[in-house]
């Protein structure tokens, strides 16, 4: 009998409720958040063993839950492989196909990638390999051929979750990135603005038209005190999309950017645009990063957010 290396009542759940929002053409925040914490260790995967970013993505979400499963809770096991002979690290009992069975554990989450590119590259897969790395359909439908999953839709929801979050982005472009969004506090409009949240702090995003004095007079925020929030001065351009904040910023980034996550820079973004993007101080960006206040970021720079 062939290895089974999916927990099955897990994935079969996971499909109907993936399929039910892909359908829907709704995007998951948790989904979201998986995508942002973990797209660079795919990418490192991609470059590495030649799997396409998308599909490893698009698996660890389905088979994991998003990160929510008991398996990749207490044992960073992402892809629900289970322990088969040759394993001979650490293991944990889980409950699947009706009884308690092995699955591999790992130190941490990017070991169960990695092993997930390993368990790939044995001889039952080898075809997917001639396939491009641009080819996420092709590969997606390899798998199912190759008995990776047991359901016949497998395939299917690869590919929706695939083209949903538009994964295969990062197949094109490693440094394809996926901004944090700013979640609404509560859906009224303060005259020309909606007050928003980002990273636990209150603000708004500019639409282009405001200034700096306009803002204040709009909030009842001292100018002043709008600028020492925003870490600017008054010359500073107010751009579309930026965020302005009305509260002192964080230290570190969100929860959700954890040490795994990395901000790739894109051509034209300064120090000051990735702190005002994420919420967090300037001064803070520097010592996550181990940076001294000379450092200039250049497009494809990796730089810590938390």
């Amino acid at each position: 009998m062939s290895l089974k290396s999916i927990n099955r009542p897990l994935l079969y759940i996971l499909l109907f409720t993936v399929g039910l929002a892909a359908s829907a053409q709704t995007k998951s925040t948790a989904y979201l958040d998986y995508i942002n914490k973990y797209k660079a260790i795919a990418v490192e995967q991609m470059e590495l063993h030649g799997i396409p970013a998308s599909i490893t993505l698009a698996q660890g979400l389905l088979e994991s839950g998003a990160g929510s499963s008991e398996l990749a809770k207490k044992s960073n096991n992402h892809f629900g492989i289970k322990c088969g002979s040759n394993w001979f690290g650490p293991t944990h009992t889980h409950f699947d196909d009706g009884r308690d069975e092995c699955f591999r554990a790992y130190d941490n989450v990017r070991a169960s990638f990695e092993d997930h590119s390993q368990f790939l590259k044995k001889e039952r897969y080898a075809r997917l390999f001639r396939l491009s790395i641009l080819d996420y359909k092709g590969w997606a439908r390899g798998l199912k051929a190759c008995g990776y999953a047991t359901s016949p839709t497998y395939a299917d929801h690869l590919i929706r979750i695939i083209e949903l979050y538009e994964l295969n982005k990062l197949d094109k472009d490693p440094n394809a990135v996926y901004i944090p969004e700013a979640r609404p506090v509560v859906n009224v409009e303060l005259n020309t603005h909606t007050l928003l949240s980002n990273n636990g702090v209150m603000c708004i995003k500019a639409n282009g038209r405001e200034t700096w004095e306009s803002i204040a007079k709009e909030f009842a925020v001292p100018k002043f005190k709008l600028l020492e929030y925003n870490e600017a001065i008054e010359s500073l351009p107010i751009n579309s999309g930026d965020f302005i904040y009305l509260q002192k910023k964080q230290k570190k980034g969100d929860k959700r950017y954890g040490k795994n996550y990395w901000h790739h820079v894109q051509q034209g973004e300064s120090m000051y645009s990735i702190a005002q993007l994420y919420g967090i101080r300037i001064s803070s960006l520097y010592k996550l990063n181990f940076r001294d206040d000379d450092y200039v970021p250049f497009a494809g720079d990796l730089l810590r957010v938390r």
